[in-house]
């Protein structure tokens, strides 16, 4: 079967560039290499085709412009360099764009983003309007202002963990139902051993699923920036495990975006899963790693929540951890403070104490008030695993 013909379907594309693509060896900004890709994407529109670009490379271009000669070590420094690199990356990709009567915008994204479904929505009303408007969105972590986080999260197999824009390009897929992720790095695609020490290792050319040997081929971290293999992988299997294709290739050369466009085989073809729309939801929840309050609950609300894939209803709370309102991801834990799902909520903070431990028909005698008996519906409950 030749699976890179699905690619012929794709009709909303997610295109990811690493810093080591953006810059050459001399670490300048390639233009040439860029315009290139520029060139590819403007061809794509031609067919109809919607383009995200999820562009690395702000705080290697504020590196520059502040004439600093190594990389920042401290993270308010890293930020400084973020905040002057976004003005000046953006400039860059107006410039050549122009050239192809391309408009850009600049999107910079934090995890509340995604983990805020008021603000995940605005985000993505305005995304959908810019590509109404064909207009090509630039989109980076807003690292100028980011806290990055080390704490991870599984999902269907699936670690999680914000802080790198490949984990950001596959969450830019999923969340507004790309058909295709193509992650440019410096390497050709993922080796069958270390290219550095076997000079007979070869590109695989199609995974089926990123599993355990799978992943034990994370070799070495590619470029400068903050990913390496090992989160490509986690990116590609985010994108399959939403029903959608990932490609690992090297944006080193200025043609691959037309070779990948065009079926040539290069790079490596991760295979997408079936999956539902409820299943690509629960993934979203998921996915919102910046979840800064928990709900506790009870040892039988967990058994039905793990094994019947129950609603949470008040009667299995019993503790509140943090701010939160209606509609908010939050964090569900047992009594032994340990994270095993998460949903989005029916009522705040406050609400949930008022109502915790008391039975559903109770809530409107609590609230005043009630719209729903759950505090958060099975439909929107995500187990992590």
């Amino acid at each position: 079967m030749n699976y890179r013909e699905k690619i012929n379907n794709a009709k909303r594309i997610v295109i990811k560039l690493g810093t080591s693509v953006l810059f050459d060896g001399n670490g300048e900004f390639s233009t040439e290499r860029i315009s290139s890709f520029a060139r590819t994407v403007s061809e794509l529109k031609k067919q109809g085709k919607e383009i995200f670009i999820v562009s690395s490379g702000s705080v290697g271009m504020g590196v520059k412009k502040l004439g600093l000669d190594k990389k920042p070590g401290s993270a308010v420094l890293k930020q400084a360099c973020a905040a002057v690199g976004q003005s000046q990356i953006i400039s860059v990709y107006q410039n050549i764009f122009n050239e192809f009567r391309i408009s850009v915008a600049q999107i910079l994204i934090t995890e509340e983003d995604f983990s805020n479904r008021d603000r995940f929505l605005n985000l993505r009303d305005t995304l959908d309007l810019l590509i109404k408007h064909n207009i090509v969105p630039i989109i980076n972590e807003n690292d100028a202002i980011s806290a990055k986080k080390s704490k991870t999260y599984q999902y269907s197999g699936v670690r999680v963990c914000f802080g790198d824009n490949d984990k950001l390009s596959a969450l830019v897929m999923s969340a507004f139902d790309a058909d295709i992720l193509v992650m440019l790095s410096d390497v050709d695609g993922l080796y069958d051993s270390d290219p550095s020490v076997n000079e007979k290792a070869r590109v695989i050319s199609v995974v089926h699923d990123v599993d355990r040997e799978i992943k034990a081929l994370c070799f070495n971290s590619c470029g400068p920036g903050r990913g390496g293999m090992r989160t490509k992988l986690e990116a590609a299997r985010i994108a399959a495990y939403s029903g959608g294709i990932a490609i690992i290739a090297n944006g080193k050369d200025d043609a691959i975006l037309e070779k990948v466009f065009s079926l040539q085989e290069v790079g490596t073809f991760f295979v997408p899963k079936e999956i539902s729309q409820s299943k690509k939801r629960k993934m979203w929840i998921a996915y919102a790693t910046t979840v800064s309050a928990q709900i506790v609950v009870n040892s039988g609300a967990k058994n039905a929540l793990l094994s019947r894939k129950a609603s949470l209803l008040p009667v299995g709370i019993t503790g509140i951890r943090g701010y939160f309102k209606k509609g908010d991801v939050v964090g569900i834990m047992d009594e032994d403070y340990n994270e095993f799902a998460r949903g989005i909520v029916n009522y705040s903070d406050i609400e949930c104490s008022k109502v915790m431990g008391k039975h559903s028909s109770k809530i409107d005698g609590c609230l005043g008030y009630g719209s729903t008996d759950e505090v958060i519906h099975s439909d929107n409950i995500a187990i992590l695993l």
